[in-house]
């Protein structure tokens, strides 16, 4: 019997094909040549790259029988993900694996702005004694503020504490009871704005949070305050951070993630408060070993046809077919139900309502979970790690089903409890030959409306032209409304609409629409790949 064929594309560490072991017959090539690369796809079922190997839709065509695409660290940005799902194509990576790196980076970045290790080691070794000018700061009893207390951040807490700070954290998807155990105070952004000797951010990129750390946040932080960004480029507005820092109104910054990479020239970088490193996160030897073996083994799942626990677009392992269009469909009400919450969450509970609630529907707690938290950390969630995020910020989980359903053959709920007593539940089904995704309530709500790219959500009080103004405000700003529905309790009562959109709504245009109806939440839910 032929070995399944497993393509190594760039350099890989032994124990990375120690990994993999003997059942597979394995090969190596250059995969930033790209003919070569092109060429050795024939007949392989599975690839490995790192960073420097393109596998996009024109690699992926070139390989009819590969099952796999396996990346040996966090970022995806060199794989086609929507091209390899339409093909069929498992698509892995080592989400996990960089997380001590990242975090002891971090650390590494403090203690450098603190006593300025980086600039009297380059005073000195250009021949410069000045004890005097590199005079720093203790971290002992200062207060470090850590935005998103995800995995990384938790860790960047946990080592802090060892000096003898005190830690302050922002992060609205974790419970105060999470914060406790791990010896974390939550506070508002503001309160920690003001606070912190020191700001460090782990938020994951999405609209909401590019630019984060700009203009209005370092007028709000002490004028001694300095900042630390190892997570994504683009969460530190750097124009504003450049302003900030040369007018005095922060200390100090350190930065290893930039907007465009490789920056060599951005005008903060020859400022002596500053400590830049060219995206060090992942870049130790430990790191980089994790991560072949994490995705050798998770290439022995996937060709064994187990579930693999970082797969980033297929759940993997044997699911119903009945079953398996809804996975999708649960990942985008994940989305939908994070983007209305407003407190953190202490419950999610998963329905299954209908014919396939008799069958195996453990895939879609999986990736409603993974749905809730895509948009909310700042590591790569995947099927097996979502319910881990779960566990770490307190909240419960629970899986449902019932094969009553009275007006669709099958309707996927998810329903959340808050810390401030409220609850939250969003509810779709597919429909039709094509199995169209459809949005089928909203709180409560009742409703029916295909799921697009762009989805706005926009509770207000009921009365009469509210709907002009919607349609106003976007069309002053060029913006296309592609389907609306709206729903209400009672004449007079609390009204929702959940509009599609033709294009991303820019989030001054949502507080424009927010202002001009007095609506209580007007929020988009981006859902494209």
């Amino acid at each position: 019997m032929q070995k399944p064929v497993v393509l190594l594309a760039e350099e890989l560490s032994p124990a990375t094909v120690d990994a993999l072991g003997p059942d597979f017959e394995i090969r190596q090539t250059d995969g930033a040549d790209r003919s070569r690369l092109l060429g050795a796809l024939a007949d392989v079922d599975a690839i490995l790259v790192r960073s420097a190997t393109q596998v996009d839709a024109e690699a992926i065509a070139a390989a009819p029988n590969l099952k796999v695409i396996a990346r040996a660290g966090v970022g995806l940005d060199n794989v086609d993900i929507k091209a390899a799902t339409q093909a069929g194509v498992m698509v892995v990576n080592a989400p996990t694996s960089n997380i001590i790196s990242a975090a002891e980076l971090t650390v590494g970045h403090i203690l450098s702005l603190a006593r300025h290790i980086p600039q009297a080691s380059g005073a000195l070794k250009g021949g410069e004694w000045k004890r005097s000018k590199y005079s720093g700061t203790e971290l002992y009893e200062k207060k470090i503020g850590i935005i998103g207390l995800g995995r990384i951040g938790a860790l960047v807490a946990a080592r802090l504490q060892g000096f003898g700070t005190d830690i302050l954290a922002y992060d609205p998807y974790v419970t105060s009871a999470r914060a406790a155990q791990l010896g974390v105070q939550l506070v508002t952004l503001d309160e920690l704005y003001a606070e912190s000797d020191f700001i460090t951010i782990h938020m994951p990129k999405t609209p909401e949070t590019v630019g984060m750390l700009g203009a209005a946040a370092f007028q709000k932080m002490k004028s001694s305050a300095y900042v630390v960004n190892v997570a994504r480029g683009g969460l530190v507005d750097e124009e504003a951070l450049y302003t900030a820092l040369k007018e005095g109104q922060i200390a100090g910054a350190g930065v290893d993630v930039f907007v465009k990479e490789p920056s060599t020239d951005l005008p903060f970088f020859d400022m002596d408060n500053v400590v830049v490193t060219p995206h060090l996160g992942a870049s130790t030897a430990e790191a980089q070993e994790k991560a072949g073996i994490s995705v050798a083994k998770s290439v022995r799942l996937a060709l064994a046809g187990e579930l693999v626990p970082d797969a980033v677009n297929v759940a993997g392992g044997v699911i119903a077919p009945d079953v398996r269009p809804g996975i999708p469909l649960m990942e985008k009400l994940g989305r939908i139900f994070t983007a209305l919450t407003h407190d953190s969450l202490t419950q999610i509970e998963v329905e299954v309502a209908g014919e396939i609630a008799s069958l195996d529907v453990k895939a879609l707690e999986l990736a409603a979970l993974k749905g809730v938290f895509t948009d909310v950390v700042s590591e790569q969630v995947s099927y097996v790690n979502a319910p881990v995020l779960a566990e770490q910020r307190g909240i419960n989980t629970r899986l449902v089903t019932t094969d009553q359903s009275d007006e669709y053959r099958n309707v996927l709920t998810i329903r959340g409890a808050l810390s401030d007593g409220s609850q939250i539940s969003v509810a779709g089904t597919l429909t039709g030959p094509k199995q169209i995704q459809k949005l089928v309530g909203v709180n409560g709500y009742d409703l029916e409306i295909p799921i697009s790219e762009h989805l706005v959500v926009i509770l207000y009080q009921d009365r009469p032209g509210v709907i002009g103004t919607l349609g106003r405000v976007l069309g002053e700003h060029g913006i296309n409304i592609a389907g609306m529905q709206v729903a209400r309790n009672k004449e007079g009562g609390q009204a929702l609409s959940l509009l599609t959109v033709d294009s991303s709504v820019p989030q001054e245009v949502l507080e424009s629409l927010k202002e001009a109806i007095g609506a209580s939440v007007a929020r988009e839910v981006d859902l494209q790949d």
